[in-house]
């Protein structure tokens, strides 16, 4: 897994002598300086690094002044104490220096990072560095110089602490990240159609249409319902009603077309009649037996003969004489199960009534978008969206309800993914931008999508490929994430 280095970098100088909070005699006042802090974090470890310069320090030849960094939790009470750096008068050098060689002596309760004879009147820098395992506490950690400085027989000489900065680490950039949202083109008209079936009952070979016999006083009723909801609704305009007759297989093949056709034609006389439509708006057409309508029946059944009734229709060219295969089955049984709970569904009437919508406004289409959203086209919808916050619930709602009603319309999946993007649901908008990925303009939210599900790789490779073809924002998405692998 690919680790995230953090630095943070303080190009000026930090005069120690001037402290934020102190304790005791102020010791060697604007005398230390420190430069270039640095703050790095990569793996489990976390390194500091600074220079702190002396230039300025005049030590007494007999004292030792003890800088111990410390890091303290912002937002906790953990600190850590980092090996300290130790600067020692002529005097106290050899001090140290003697009791190491003869009695072996650490002499420091904790071992420094550099023990250093200060030479005043002469340019010296410490050059700091250390390592400790990272906690994670650490992300949001100050680091403080805290001054110890003794004398001759470890008299105390003064203490101080100096803020270096208030985060070692630098917080981690946070991009910004432009997704791609597309304009729909305005519809010049918006044509649409409803889809409708009627299962009327009828004398055996007759076509004539009785509305009291067995259920079809409800199955009228129904049909009038949807007729009237059409008519009565002012913002469509009725162009054409298209009528198809359906029939079950049992019985003669042309006979049966024959049938379906006049049973379409008594229906579209009873819409023409009983609703004041022109009978030339009407496009009708018996399809005779309805072979599919059985066979996708049959697929989806547990007849214990399904295979072979699959078999004989798609096999048996004729049709009649595909009945005489299927009454050959289980001794009958199988055609009698037909005939009693699959047939009588084929026989029926369906029919399509295409209107056009009128133009909406953008008021109108908020209404619209919650009480029947498929009279919207896909530019009002966008329209809709543009009046809630990008990041709002009802945002997103717009762009799932055109995504439902253009399930194969790139631009509907792709303002829907950079939606589900606004609102965190990554995974989902990744899912669906997958469906359009040859669609050069799915490639920036893909790259997006990818950028905040943590998988830079790929998001370079679509933001490069978009930005390759002209695309401005990808070209912008590709810097901030350059940005973050910086980091």
């Amino acid at each position: 897994m690919k680790t995230f280095t953090h630095i943070f970098i303080l190009p000026v100088a930090l005069f120690l002598g001037v402290t934020t909070a102190a304790y005791g005699q102020r010791v060697y006042s604007g005398q230390v300086a420190v430069e270039n802090l640095t703050g790095i974090k990569e793996n489990n470890t976390l390194s500091v690094y600074m220079d702190i310069v002396l230039d300025a320090l005049k030590i007494g030849s007999d004292e030792m002044l003890t800088l111990t960094p410390v890091l303290t939790a912002n937002a906790g009470t953990q600190t850590r104490a980092l090996p300290p750096a130790v600067v020692n008068g002529g005097r106290r050098q050899k001090m140290v220096e003697r009791a190491r060689v003869l009695n072996g002596d650490p002499v420091f309760a904790e071992t420094p990072q550099t023990v250093l004879k200060r030479n005043n009147n002469t340019r010296q820098t410490i050059s700091y560095s250390t390592a400790v395992p990272f906690e994670s506490w650490m992300s949001d950690a100050s680091l403080n110089l805290v001054k110890n400085a003794t004398g001759c027989a470890e008299c105390d000489k003064g203490s101080g602490e100096q803020l270096l900065t208030g985060r070692v680490l630098r917080e981690p950039y946070m991009p910004t990240y432009k997704l791609t949202y597309i304009v729909p083109e305005v519809e010049p008209v918006k044509a649409r159609s409803d889809r409708h079936t009627a299962t009327f009952n009828y004398v055996v070979g007759k076509h004539d249409l009785v509305r009291n016999y067995k259920n079809n006083a409800a199955e009228f009723d129904r049909v009038d319902r949807v007729i009237n909801e059409v008519k009565g609704n002012n913002d469509l305009n009725i162009t054409e009603f298209t009528v198809s007759g359906y029939a079950s297989p049992e019985g003669n093949h042309n006979s049966n077309r024959a049938l379906s056709d006049r049973r379409a034609n008594s229906f579209a006389d009873y819409l023409s009649n009983a609703h004041g439509i022109s009978r030339s708006r009407f496009k009708v057409t018996g399809y005779g037996e309805d072979w599919d309508g059985l066979e996708q029946a049959v697929e989806k059944s547990a007849l214990a003969d399904r295979n072979e009734i699959l078999r004989i229709i798609n096999n048996v060219a004729n049709p009649d004489s595909r009945d005489a295969e299927l009454m050959k089955l289980s001794n009958g049984q199988t055609y009698r199960t037909l005939l009693e709970n699959y047939y009588p569904p084929l026989r029926r009437t369906d029919y399509t009534i295409a209107y056009n919508v009128r133009a909406f406004s953008v008021e109108e289409a908020k209404e619209v978008i919650r009480t029947n959203p498929k009279l919207l086209s896909l530019n009002e919808m966008y329209l809709v969206a543009q009046t809630y916050p990008e990041n709002s619930k009802e945002f997103k709602e717009v762009f799932d309800i055109a995504t439902r009603l253009y399930p194969n319309e790139p631009i509907a999946i792709l303002n829907s993914a950079a939606a589900d993007i606004e609102g965190g649901n990554h995974q989902a908008a990744i899912d669906r931008l997958n469906r359009i990925e040859n669609d050069p303009r799915s490639w920036n939210n893909l790259g997006v999508g990818h950028a905040r599900m943590s998988n830079p790789a790929k998001a370079k490779e679509y933001f490069e490929k978009a930005a390759a073809r002209g695309d401005a924002d990808a070209k912008a998405n590709l810097e901030e994430l350059n940005k973050t692998t910086k980091d």
